[in-house]
């Protein structure tokens, strides 16, 4: 709270500090009751004005409401967090009698150019996670065994006709000195009475002598599920999702004027 203290030797009126908060506050001398200015029949009278702005402002603080970007800025940024982008985890599951099945996306891989672009390194999968039943509803995911769909084995599943079937090998030392010695097959089946897809994943490790059989019924509509994803995810697993987000028509028509044969090589253009 500010305090001013003004010596005045004839009465005053004093104009309302609220009336502007932006302005100072105003002190008017006035000599109309006929006295002299310097008429020793006054002693000095001492004024206090008291400026309650800075108050207002702390109640119009207290009282405000907070607008909907910063609430939502700050229940999403803990206290001096820099400014990273948020990172998101999903996936889904499907359980059964005898199985659980987990199927999770992964992103694809870039690598960063001496031009300061981004060129993709390798592309991204969905991670197929089989667990075995423990008990009722109770899975034993120590033993679990997971399978990594490429984006053309997706596009296999995918594409299943109704009584169709499809059937993936993978050796995951394959061209190394352990090759041979570690072999997945998922199988997708259709049920025999058309209601749904069978997954059967396969493994046989001779490096730790397991031989280990899991499956799992998956509904129509369960299967309709997963297509649906998989065919939302594809495009990101193949990193077209990035490209697309950095075409700016703008750049892309400096570039054309400053190179005239730009895309010469194209099928088009020749």
């Amino acid at each position: 709270m500010l305090k001013l203290q003004y010596s005045l030797s004839s009465p005053v009126a004093v104009q309302n500090p609220n009336h502007s908060l932006s302005s100072k506050a105003r002190v008017f001398s006035t000599n109309s009751f006929g006295f002299a200015p310097n008429s020793t029949s006054f002693g000095k009278r001492r004024l206090n004005l008291k400026c309650r702005q800075s108050e207002y402002f702390e109640q119009q603080r207290l009282t405000s409401p907070t607008p909907p970007s910063s609430a939502a800025s700050a229940a999403q940024s803990p206290a001096g967090a820099t400014a990273v982008p948020a990172r998101f985890y999903v996936g889904h599951s499907i359980y059964k009698g005898k199985a659980a099945l987990t199927v999770e996306p992964k992103a694809p891989e870039f690598t960063a150019l001496d031009s300061g672009a981004f060129k993709m390194s390798r592309e991204g999968f969905v991670l197929l996670q089989f667990a075995p039943a423990a008990g009722v509803r109770v899975y034993d995911w120590s033993r679990k065994q997971v399978f990594s769909l490429s984006v053309t084995e997706i596009g296999s599943i995918v594409s299943l006709g109704a009584r169709e079937s499809c059937e993936f090998f993978h050796d995951p030392f394959k061209g190394k000195s352990e090759e041979g010695k570690v072999r997945k097959v998922l199988k997708v089946e259709p049920l025999p009475d058309g209601s749904g897809r069978f997954f059967n994943l396969s493994v046989q490790n001779k490096l730790i002598n397991l031989d280990e059989n899991i499956y799992i019924p998956v509904t129509r509509a369960e299967f309709a599920v997963l297509n649906s994803a998989f065919n939302y995810i594809l495009p990101y697993l193949i990193g077209w999702h990035a490209y697309a987000n950095s075409i700016k028509p703008e750049d892309m028509s400096r570039v054309n004027n400053a190179t005239p044969r730009y895309g010469g090589d194209f099928e088009w253009s020749r």
